[in-house]
């Protein structure tokens, strides 16, 4: 998992998006909204399969001013956590 950033053990989300099988641009355009509701400082995890996530939720992340927090690889999807700003 070089160049990708893992998430610390213990991460707690407030709120869960349930991406799977979706493909982009859904699962980024999803989480946008999602994270609309939650408060500043809130963790929002983001569960996906598209590969292309792992690159288009951190540069999202970076450019709208909220943290990546890490990714988690699953059985078969990744766990994504973004902290709103």
């Amino acid at each position: 998992m070089s160049g990708y950033k893992t998430a610390p053990d213990g991460v707690t989300p407030n709120r869960t998006l349930d991406a799977k099988g979706l493909s982009c641009p859904m699962p980024l355009l999803r989480t946008k909204k999602e994270i609309d509701k939650l408060g500043s400082g809130e963790i929002l995890e983001v569960l996906g399969t598209d590969p292309g996530s792992r690159n288009d939720l951190p540069g999202w992340c970076e450019r709208a001013g909220h943290e990546f927090v890490g990714e988690k690889e699953d059985s078969g999807y990744f766990r994504f956590y973004i902290k709103k700003k």
